[in-house]
């Protein structure tokens, strides 16, 4: 018994046909668009940390803009959502410029601390415990 054959498929291009009033073909309409109406992201980077303005998600949102709207209760940066949600940092990137437009999260910088200490706020400590 031979197995059955498949038949290839034409590999030529469908020509497509013009809409109406149109000389030629258009281009298919986008399901998503990367960026906001200008084309513009937002400038964040791993270490962005990002806090929801709202408790609950606007019924219009998507599902991974609701789950990290959820999320974003207390403040978490890029990498740990992107972590959380098993997305790429170009996706969310996307996904927190949209809800910055929209004004449902804050961005802040992250805390940044001094590298090194004070070191007579480090000896007065230090002369402080010797003396219990």
């Amino acid at each position: 018994m031979t197995p059955p054959q498949r038949q290839r498929r034409d590999l030529a291009p469908e020509t497509a046909t013009p809409r109406e009033g149109e000389d030629k073909p258009g281009n298919p309409e986008r399901m998503y668009v990367v960026a906001g109406p200008d084309g513009e992201r937002a400038e964040l980077d791993l270490v962005t940390l990002i806090v929801a303005r709202a408790t609950d998600p606007p019924p219009s949102a998507s599902p991974e803009q609701a789950a990290l709207l959820r999320l974003c209760a207390a403040p978490l940066s890029v990498a740990e959502l992107s972590a959380y949600l098993h997305l790429p940092f170009s996706a969310m990137g996307v996904l927190l410029t949209e809800l910055l437009t929209a004004e449902l999260v804050q961005a802040r910088a992250p805390i940044v601390r001094k590298a090194r200490s004070d070191r007579s706020l480090l000896e007065a400590v230090m002369n402080g415990l010797q003396r219990l």
